[in-house]
């Protein structure tokens, strides 16, 4: 072994060992495997790159996939990507712009080629940094959700829903981005704070003096305002719900209502109500069978329901509907105030809630057998405060907008007849089909033609645990591994994702998806803000792989771990820590090698009571790690393999197995253990520590890869709680001697003489570690 471990050599070298040795493939795995262990990524969006939260969840999944595979069990981790539509599809824009041309220039045909060139050249950057990190992927087995295979699984799915009555079209209120021109889904839209300002505006009573008046940070809204409404319970209000008041510049006639949604502590306590451009406007109003008037059209401007501001951008029609209000005395006041708002996550406009005629999935039924998973415990939810999130979601969810305007990603199996406009008393113009109709079943004559829509890129996600294994055909893979064993993701997709993959799954397989969801920790900076390459609070896991390894970034970031903590403040000082790990790892291992390279292989006795003690501790040891892996306790499994490697096995008993090795009755025995032990602490590392495990085990001339050895088992003969009590008292009188000494001054390897208190006096000479004591602090102990 070389004297210092040195990652850039050995990672490279060790990562295509595995590869091909082909053993992250079950199908290739040695021996009779009956157990499965299966799990399908959580695909990176195909223009990804890793961050830290890839580092952290597939360093996660990457120890789970090892432990199970050195346990015997047929492991199948399946990697992939997904189209990521909008996003994949700004990012092109974004290219082709730079030739002064935009999508609609080149056409659909000619935009979608240039995708799938950028897709060969970027698209598979993120899994080819996913091995950096060391991740046991099958590669062999890697799906994208825009392959043939999975676009048959996503149209399979949307016909079903269909047949069964699920998905409808209508005009329902959706996120609506101007720019991007679609509808969005709500991981799609972020939130900013900004300092704005509140309107207080008079609304006068129908024929009665007074008024009522509302605050409003969007007065453009107002000109499609149906209902001035209050909280039933603000006694402030009761006399005047049932009025009727006129609305400002427009001067419709419009009542007070009352609701439950209404917060009497926003502005007046009475809200103006939109319910064309607000979600909650729009549940009050469905509620109360209120009318709804467009006022800012798909652009982004006012429409030509507003009469005079038509075709203004809503910030202008702001300004100038504020000025007529203040011309007419209906400007109460104005104060400032600080409040979100929503832009689009990819190119950040100003999100505009639209009404839209879109496709839709109806929830209801869908939702139930996905609850009862999990109130069931079918499904696991770890830690198991998201189970609320998860059950509250479900418990109260609204139809599923899965139609997007876009031209990247899965089109909608719809085929439209041409001339249906010209024909009467047609109930429907399209078709819902994978295939194309032969004829056009409503004018018997047009090339029907595909909907321009594509789905909502969760649609096709939510059939990745069982669409990656080959559904809807009945293939091997899905017979083997489906369901999965295990979901790890962030929380912020507790919802998106994991709720509609376990209510796809239960709908075509009758199966859960996955027995367990591992919810890991959002990273963020030191000072506890969110992690941002455009903000500067980025921190790139690849440069931390270049200049510590990718063992140190891995197990630097699990000891920062806490299975129920929520968020990580990232220090860099652990990944620090972890490289000395590494390198302690390595030097215990070398010294364990050069002190053992004349020791025949054989059978070993605990014989001294170092022996006995580091023999039970390890048997603990085994149990714990393997226990706490299994209860998805990294952190915790992580710490306790550092306490043992470093603060046990190295400073200590190394430490007395020099003197061991040197005892001619000892050293055939000493030697022996120390092989065991180092055989196994590389056992139980490997899963945290795959690079240089794997580079100690072949410098070792193992005739075993370490990938495919057996995990430790532990042994009952090796349990000895009292060596370990008399053990620790002893390290206690060592420790208490070395304090000695230095609050004296006395170098620890200078001869001298120490007392020997009363209670000792029996430890040292019932057990005979006299002489142990004085060898190992160079002190006399007078007794």
């Amino acid at each position: 072994m070389e004297p210092r471990y040195d990652p850039k050599i050995c990672e490279e070298k060790i990562y295509e060992l595995w590869e091909k040795s082909e053993f992250f493939n079950p199908d290739k795995l040695p021996g009779k495997r009956k157990k499965k262990y299966s799990i399908t990524i959580p695909p990176p969006n195909v223009t990804g790159s890793l961050h830290m939260g890839h580092a952290l969840n597939n360093t996660i999944q990457d120890i789970l996939a090892r432990y199970h595979r050195m346990r015997g069990e047929k492991v199948l981790w399946l990697p992939g990507i997904d189209h990521a539509g909008i996003a994949t599809q700004n990012v092109v824009e974004k290219e082709i712009a730079k030739q002064g041309l935009t999508r609609h220039q080149l056409g659909r045909d000619k935009f979608i080629e240039k995708v799938w060139q950028w897709k060969e050249k970027y698209g598979n950057l993120i899994l080819e940094q996913l091995k950096k990190i060391g991740c046991s992927c099958d590669w062999s087995r890697t799906r994208f959700t825009l392959d043939k295979e999975y676009e048959r699984a996503v149209q399979t799915a949307f016909v079903s829903y269909y047949k069964k009555g699920y998905i409808y079209r209508g005009p329902r209120i959706v996120n609506w981005c101007p720019r991007c021109a679609t509808a969005i889904s709500d991981i799609e839209v972020k939130y900013q704070e900004e300092k704005g300002t509140l309107w207080y505006v008079k609304y006068p009573f129908k024929n009665e003096a007074g008024c009522v008046t509302i605050a409003t940070t969007r007065p453009e809204t107002m000109l499609g305002d149906t209902a001035v409404a209050v909280n039933p319970h603000d006694e402030r209000y009761q006399e005047i719900i049932g009025k009727t008041v006129i609305l400002p510049l427009v001067s419709r006639e419009i009542p007070v209502i009352s609701h439950r949604l209404v917060d009497p502590s926003f502005g007046t306590g009475a809200l103006k109500i939109t319910p064309a451009h607000d979600r909650t406007d729009w549940q009050i109003g469905k509620e109360n069978g209120l009318e709804t008037i467009n006022v800012i059209g798909p652009d982004g401007k006012m429409t030509e329901q507003t009469g005079k501001y038509k075709g203004l951008a809503t910030l202008e029609a702001r300004k100038r509907i504020v000025a007529e209000l203040k011309n007419l005395d209906l400007l109460e006041k104005t104060e400032e105030y600080e409040h979100q708002i929503s832009l689009c996550d990819r190119c950040q406009t100003p999100i505009e809630p639209q009404i839209s005629t879109q496709w839709f999935v109806k929830m209801e039924k869908l939702a139930k057998p996905a609850i009862k998973a999990v109130k069931k415990k079918k499904i696991r939810i770890f830690p198991e405060r998201y189970k609320k999130t998860y059950l509250e979601w479900l418990d109260n969810i609204e139809d599923w907008c899965i139609s997007r305007q876009l031209w990247w990603g899965h089109r909608l199996p719809i085929w439209l007849c041409q001339t249906a406009n010209e024909i009467k008393n047609i109930d429907n113009d399209y078709v819902v089909s994978t295939t194309k109709p032969k004829q056009c079943p409503f004018c018997g004559h047009c090339e029907m033609k595909q909907s321009e829509d594509v789905l909502d890129t969760w649609f096709s996600s939510a059939l990745w645990p069982f669409a990656t294994l080959g559904w809807p055909q009945k293939t091997e893979d899905l017979k083997e591994y489906y369901p999965t064993s295990l979901l790890s993701t962030a929380r912020d997709i507790i919802y998106l994702w994991v709720a509609r993959m376990v209510f796809s799954g239960m709908e075509f397989l009758k199966k859960i998806p996955f027995k367990d969801v591992y919810i890991h920790a959002t990273i963020l900076n030191l000072e506890g803000r969110r992690m941002s390459k455009s903000l500067g609070t980025g921190i790139d896991p690849l440069e931390l792989i270049d200049r510590y390894g990718a063992d140190a970034t891995r197990f630097g970031l699990m000891l920062q771990t806490n299975r129920d903590q929520q968020a990580i403040r990232f220090d860099e000082r652990s990944i620090l820590a972890a490289r000395n790990f590494v390198n302690k790892l390595w030097n215990v291992s070398r010294f364990i090698k050069m002190q053992t390279e004349d020791v025949a292989a054989g059978k070993f006795k605990p014989l001294t009571l170092a022996d006995k003690w580091i023999l039970s501790r390890l048997n603990h040891v085994i149990k714990s790690i393997g226990k706490k892996i299994e209860n998805y306790e990294f952190g915790e499994a992580t710490k306790e393999l550092y306490e043992f490697v470093w603060h046990e096995l190295a400073d200590w008993y190394l430490e007395i197995s020099k003197m061991q090795i040197n005892d001619s009755e000892l050293k055939e025995n000493t030697g022996r253990i120390l092989n065991f032990i180092s055989q196994t602490c590389l056992r139980l590392s490997h899963p945290f520590l795959p690079f240089v495990t794997e580079e100690i085990n072949v410098s070792c001339c193992q005739p075993e890869m370490l990938i495919i050895s057996s995990w430790p088992k532990a042994k009952k003969r090796l349990v000895d709680p009292q060596a370990e009590k008399t053990f620790t008292e002893i390290k206690t009188l060592i420790m208490e001697i070395r304090n000695w000494k230095m609050e004296r001054k006395v170098p620890l390897k200078q001869e001298t003489e120490y007392r020997i208190k009363e209670e000792n006096k029996n430890l040292l000479t019932e057990n005979r570690l006299k002489g142990l004591v004085e060898t190992i602090t160079k002190t006399k102990l007078i007794l």
